[in-house]
């Protein structure tokens, strides 16, 4: 028996035009009953989720980072199995999860049907997959445009990132987490769930979207010539060992600051500070490969 899939494709990520009629000919030859559903504005996705949870065995969502978070709140509510075609600028979930980025072979992990539950981040009322950060992954999101990551693909982070980092001051921030409080300048944090994030950069090189804890780094660096030097180690997540990073994990985490900071969760912004973070554990899950 043919399993019934709601695909659900952002047509404005960087391959979702392109990518739809080529996935849903791949789905469709490994035995998937697709139904297509499309929305106008964010908040419509999780209604479309509701309306088919009892019609369909799972989502299928093609986009990126940002059409997953877009997700998640319908994902979480009617606890559908989730489907990854990544299909955006960063894919940084797809990372995470060793999801490949080739559209035949991310269709064959789905219809293989080895799932695994995964941690979900909740920040103020707001879920992540990834991370949620203040400071300069915020002023890199705003200086991002549609068509430099289309045109330029995950480089469009490094181009963003350079303009900022160059202009970048910090500020005073206290972490809270384990009973204990951190307070200093920074110019970055970043509270990660899975590993990946930023169009590859790693939270901590020991993190993992499924081992129930928060990864949090403070970059607390006085100059900003610093972070061009931190910068190499950041892909690889042995930034977390550098004297100029405060690193710390927990379950439960609170950022206050002076005045309220924007925070991006998944390369949106979506909230500020105060900010009180935490673990959601084995809150979803989702195909990947063996």
């Amino acid at each position: 028996m043919n399993q019934r899939a709601l695909l659900l494709v952002n047509h404005h990520s960087r391959q979702g035009s392109q990518g739809l009629p080529e996935a849903i000919g791949y789905l469709e030859k490994l035995g998937f009953e697709l139904i297509k559903e499309s929305w106008e504005r964010p908040h419509q996705m999780v209604d479309v989720i509701h309306q088919y949870k009892h019609k369909v065995d799972l989502v299928i969502v093609g986009g990126g980072d940002g059409t997953l978070n877009t997700a998640v709140d319908g994902l979480v509510e009617t606890q559908l199995r989730l489907g990854i075609l990544p299909l955006g600028t960063a894919n940084d979930l797809a990372r995470t999860l060793g999801i490949p980025t080739s559209l035949p072979e991310a269709c064959k992990v789905i219809a293989a049907g080895n799932t695994r539950r995964i941690d979900l981040g909740w920040v103020n009322d707001k879920y992540f997959f990834n991370v949620a950060s203040l400071g300069l992954s915020v002023k890199i999101t705003q200086n991002l445009t549609k068509q430099a990551k289309r045109r330029w693909g995950v480089f469009a982070y490094a181009v963003a990132a350079l303009k900022v980092i160059l202009k970048s001051r910090p500020f005073t921030a206290e972490i809270r987490v384990n009973n204990k409080s951190y307070q200093g300048k920074t110019v970055q944090i970043a509270v990660g769930n899975g590993r990946y994030y930023g169009g590859g950069m790693a939270v901590a090189y020991d993190a993992t979207i499924d081992d129930q804890k928060l990864d949090v780094y403070s970059l607390e660096v006085k100059h900003w010539w610093e972070i061009i030097l931190i910068l190499p180690a950041m892909r690889s997540g042995h930034h977390v060992n550098w004297r100029q990073v405060r690193a710390i994990s927990g379950q439960e985490i609170e950022v206050i600051t002076r005045k309220p900071r924007p925070i991006n969760t998944d390369g949106e912004i979506t909230t500020y500070t105060p900010a009180r973070f935490r673990v959601i554990p084995k809150a979803l899950e989702v195909f990947v490969p063996r």
